[in-house]
């Protein structure tokens, strides 16, 4: 019976152990920080993009593919309700993703945004040597700005992270709805389907609540490339200039469709969204040098080859040149109307394949400096909600 009370009381009087030593923690990673809680501060675009990832339903991984049918008119009409219905997804996954970023930054605020605001707004009192406190102004809500367009707002995402959107993005600091599509035509952005797709968006506004600020469009370029570019350039003669060897008549034609579809657009812009800002841009002076890009391409250098100008020859540059100035004087006069702004990118990037990617697209540089101007040209529109 004492055996045990023996060493009840060994156990007693025994040294406790030393105590562990708490693990040291570690610092957060970048997408930690990035996800974590921060009540209701300001977030950057990033920081709002991974709060909504992080909610966002995990999808299920899809099969392989199915082995393609044989080709017939049935199987083609198939392929192109997939194609459609996919592209109909993936707008709507782009509206989602906006709109859930665009909620958090209204809530909450862009970061940065608010300093630059009470900067702007601070005054000089009347005999004083130095600026009054400004009364406190609301907090800057971030731009609304939805974008239409072509490859050059579409670019693949994989090739230096596409094209022009996502690199204004990260200048501006908040999402931009991106309904492009790359190889798109003015002549169908404006014709019944996506026209009606555009109304829409014009007339509900921003799926975050209010009004769009701005709407960026880039077309124009397909409309007057690849095979109809055929139409309007003239054979070869060593002699003639550049702008004689363009069929102006013809060419006077299809910018004349270029034309009416931009004047709907803004017509329907005064109907539906009359306080929406129209932002419009010329491309720069192309290479016609044969380079495609994702087994697409080329879209000028075959009509070059078709209408006998030598391979070596200037004038295929030269008449590229013409055309695209003609374009951009196009653009220009479309600023006669309200709100209507236009970005003449012409020049920007220097003469020469270094900077271009292919026959139509910007390098990576290229595309950096062409998201410069656009993010001058809103910050000088929208001076307190521009970062």
């Amino acid at each position: 019976m004492t055996q045990p009370k023996k060493i009840k009381s060994a156990r007693k009087n025994s040294p406790k152990p030393a105590a562990k030593a708490a693990p040291r923690k570690k610092s957060p990673t970048r997408a930690a920080r990035a996800t974590a809680p921060a009540g209701e501060s300001p977030v950057t675009l990033e920081q709002a993009r991974a709060l909504v990832r992080a909610r966002a339903p995990k999808r299920a991984l899809r099969g392989p593919a199915a082995t393609a049918p044989a080709a017939s008119p049935e199987s083609i009409g198939l392929a192109r309700e997939r194609l459609a219905a996919e592209r109909r997804r993936e707008d709507e996954r782009r509206i989602r993703e906006y709109q859930a970023t665009m909620e958090i930054m209204k809530r909450r605020g862009v970061k940065g945004l608010d300093a630059k605001a009470v900067k702007a707004g601070k005054r000089r009192a009347p005999g004083a040597g130095r600026p009054a406190a400004a009364p406190k102004a609301p907090a800057a809500q971030p731009l609304q700005i939805f974008a239409e367009g072509d490859s050059w707002f579409d670019y693949p995402p994989f090739l230096f992270s596409g094209g022009l959107i996502p690199r204004l993005e990260k200048r501006l600091g908040v999402p931009i709805l991106n309904l492009a599509k790359a190889g798109d035509e003015v002549r169908y952005m404006l014709g019944v389907e996506q026209r009606r797709i555009l109304t829409q968006k014009l007339s509900d506004g921003s799926p975050a609540g209010g009004p769009w600020d701005a709407l960026l469009f880039s077309g124009g370029g397909n409309d007057i490339v690849d095979n109809p570019m055929a139409l309007w350039v003239r054979d070869f003669v060593p002699a003639k200039p550049a702008k004689a060897l363009i069929h102006q008549a013809r060419y006077d034609s299809a910018l004349a469709l270029v034309r009416a579809g931009y004047e709907d657009l803004i017509t329907l812009r005064d109907s539906y969204s009359p306080g929406t800002r129209l932002i419009f841009h010329a491309y720069d002076f192309a290479i016609p040098d044969g380079r495609g890009v994702c087994h697409l391409g080329p879209w000028m250098k075959p009509t070059f080859d078709l209408r006998k100008f030598p391979a070596a020859s200037s004038l295929r540059f030269e008449v590229v040149k013409e055309m695209l100035k003609q374009f951009a004087a196009l653009m220009l006069s479309l600023e006669s109307h309200s709100r209507v702004t236009f970005i003449n990118g012409q020049g920007t990037l220097t003469p020469g394949p270094g900077s271009w990617h292919n026959e139509l697209h910007p390098t990576k540089d290229g595309f950096d400096l062409f998201a410069d101007l656009f993010h001058k040209k809103l910050q000088a529109l929208f001076p307190t909600r521009v970062l």
